[in-house]
Order: structure tokens, then C-alpha cells, then sequence
């Protein structure tokens, strides 16, 4: 089963990359994929660059060990990185693979607000991460129709199925966000411990995120 994890990863941290072991080993997916995005259709503009933001993804996967890698379709393609293009170009590279979009709670409550989103269930099937003790949402309209008719309680059988279901999946809780990371070193506070030390680096050598400097940190 191919396993897509998107986002800006902007900068990726301990938090995107342990969550996707825990996917990854709960569904026994074998090429789990993190989909770097261009240009993000629901937020404001990343605070690194695509290149930037791929070079860091690419020195925090050294060490990941087999299974994992980068698809870099969306930065090469122009325009908004709809994820409904995105899986239908995965779609077509492999017309019988069961496919596995894996998003956060949060996220997958929004998903209403995505790009023909519809479409994304006849393409893909769905791991939604939640963290321990998570209250599930009171979920509206066609979404708590699709999560009572979609949802698979045995997610290890998303493996052996093409598209279309939803599974919830605990994971690891580790309270770090891009977003603190980013503020941290705009700050002039340093996020050691909280990402790989290779990214920490080039975060430092290339002084992104903010104005000061932790090189000295």
C-alpha cells in the first residue's frame, strides 16, 4: 500500500516524522511518501522556500530507514497544490494500488473545504491521526454521513482496499507545531530537540525563519 503524508513541512519536525512511523507501522504500509507542497491552497505562504523546504525533508530522512521517501509532484507542478490533482496523478501511476491519504483530525474536520473534495474518496482511502484522549468531533452534513458509511474498524484492512474508506488512528503525543518552531526561532529561542540536528543546521546556516541568527545557539 502506498501511504501519501502532505503538507509545507515548513520546517518538518520530530512530530510529522514520528506520527508517520506510527501510520506506517499500524497499517504495514511499505512506501510511505511525504508530499511536499508548493503553493498551500488553505494558508498563507510557507516561510521557507520549496527548495529550502525539501532540502530540510530530504536531510531529516537520511536515518529513516527503508520505506520512507519524497514525492515531489506538487513542487514541480505550477499553481495550487490541489491534493485532489495530486492523487489523481498517484491514481494514474498505479491503477490498482490501494492508496492511503494519512492527515491529522483537525484536517480531515476541514476536508469539506478542499477542492472537489468528493472526488478524493473515489481516489483514496483515508488514515486520520488523532492523539490520545482525543474527543472525536461531532461530525456535520455529508462528512457524518461519509464517516458512518466509510469508516473501517479494522485498518489494516485499508491494504487490500482500492479507495474510499476512513480509518482513525492513535498516535504518538508530541506537542510540537511548525508554527512554534517558527516563533521559537523568531525569538531568538533555539528548537534543539525538536527536529533533527541536520535541520536545525541548515535552519541556522541559512538563517531562515526570522532576522536573528542561531548560529550561536
Amino acid at each position: 500500500m502506498l501511504g501519501i503524508y502532505g503538507g509545507t513541512f515548513d520546517p518538518v519536525h520530530y512530530g510529522h516524522l514520528r506520527t508517520a512511523l506510527d501510520v506506517k507501522e499500524a497499517l504495514r504500509i511499505t512506501d510511505l511518501r511525504f508530499l511536499p507542497c508548493r503553493t498551500p491552497a488553505h494558508r498563507g505562504a510557507p516561510g521557507a522556500n520549496p527548495q529550502q523546504r525539501l532540502s530540510m525533508l530530504e536531510l531529516a530522512l537520511q536515518k529513516a530507514g527503508t520505506g520512507f521517501s519524497i514525492d515531489r509532484r506538487e513542487l514541480d507542478r505550477e499553481g495550487p497544490s490541489y491534493m485532489v490533482d495530486t492523487l489523481a496523478s498517484l491514481r494514474r501511476d498505479g491503477p490498482d494500488r490501494p492508496i492511503c491519504l494519512i492527515l491529522g483530525l483537525d484536517a480531515f474536520a476541514a476536508i469539506p473545504s478542499w477542492h472537489r473534495w468528493r472526488e478524493l474518496f473515489d481516489l483514496a482511502n483515508f488514515a486520520v491521526m488523532w492523539r490520545p484522549g482525543a474527543k472525536e468531533p461531532d461530525w456535520l452534513g455529508e462528512l457524518a454521513d461519509l464517516v458512518l458509511t466509510r469508516r473501517e474498524e479494522e485498518p489494516r484492512k485499508l491494504a487490500s482496499t482500492l479507495c474510499g474508506k476512513i480509518a482513525f488512528l492513535e498516535v504518538t503525543q508530541l506537542a510540537i507545531s511548525a508554527t512554534g518552531i517558527r516563533n521559537m526561532i523568531d525569538q531568538g529561542k533555539s528548537p534543539r530537540y525538536l527536529l533533527p540536528d541536520a535541520v536545525l543546521e541548515m535552519i541556522q546556516s541559512q538563517a531562515l525563519y526570522g532576522s536573528r541568527s542561531l548560529t550561536a545557539i
